[in-house]
């Protein structure tokens, strides 16, 4: 097996102005997170997020722990958030505890010195894991989480392109964390907008993993701040980081899914400032 890793470093929102499509490509969107029996995640400067991914395919992957974080497990001082966006089903091993992780199920890893390790079920129809990381000032409870315990909202309408499901599932309304939420959004059929009216949360960062797309559609995500947007193409099982300072939203050619993930100062899901559809340039 294999463990590669990228640093992100963090931008300026006047320098950010400047970039052209390749610097924005190379700052902020996370490809080629799921290559067989390899372990490839991005330390990010936002917040110290890591976000990553793994995809085990007859080989048991040991979470390591990457020279940025001068610990002796990736968990020292670290929580971690793991959802399986596709393939079959994972097993994650936490220390002494074995959790199984079907297609959009999800586990929240508190910190500890211990060994994290993930496998495949099935060697031919291996899962692919995504993760985000955020450090951890305390110890919480390792748990999994499903759709059915998480808190799901239906927002939008389809005359608005933008027919959604909210699901929060780890966020401190349904278990206790330090800093991170996730959760997982579920665009209807018909529906192509996300985080519309657009918003930003300077309290926190975030990133953006979207899947559910089909090889031949793509996903064009907007950043930046609001009088001064961006945009970056994505396809399927690829990541975006979204600073504080930018909004993130995201328009495609197909309805999809994508996975939320945020760390900062507090824990908060609607400290968000909202700018008018109107209002974007």
């Amino acid at each position: 097996m294999t463990t590669n890793y990228q640093l992100r470093y963090a931008a300026h929102p006047a320098d950010a102005k400047s970039y052209d499509t390749s610097r924005l490509r190379s700052d902020f969107l996370i490809d080629n997170l799921f290559v067989e029996n390899e372990v490839n995640m991005v330390y990010s400067m936002y917040d110290r997020m890591v976000v990553g991914g793994a995809m085990p395919a007859g080989e048991e992957l040991p979470l390591e722990a990457i020279d940025p974080l001068k610990a002796p497990f990736f968990t020292s001082r670290r929580e971690v958030g793991i959802f399986n966006v596709g393939g079959g089903e994972a097993v994650v091993k936490v220390g002494e505890e074995t959790f199984t992780l079907g297609f959009k199920e999800a586990l929240y890893i508190g910190s500890g010195d211990r060994d994290v390790t993930f496998a495949s079920k099935e060697d031919n129809n291996p899962a692919k894991l995504y993760f985000n990381s955020t450090v951890a000032h305390t110890s919480y409870p390792c748990r999994k989480i499903s759709k059915d315990d998480a808190v799901s909202v239906r927002m939008g309408a389809l005359e608005t392109s933008n027919e959604r499901v909210i699901n929060k599932m780890i966020v401190n309304q349904v278990l206790p964390t330090c800093q991170l939420q996730m959760g997982m959004t579920e665009l209807c059929t018909g529906s192509v907008w996300n985080t519309m009216p657009a918003h930003t949360h300077s309290r926190r960062m975030e990133a953006y993993f979207y899947f559910d797309i089909p090889e031949d559609q793509a996903v064009c995500h907007f950043m930046g701040e609001p009088q001064e947007t961006r945009h970056i193409w994505m396809k399927g099982n690829e990541a975006v980081l979204s600073p504080e300072w930018s909004i993130h939203s995201a328009a495609a050619t197909h309805n999809y899914t994508f996975i939320w993930g945020m760390g900062g100062e507090n824990l908060d899901y609607g400290d968000q400032d909202f700018y008018a559809i109107t209002d974007l340039k």
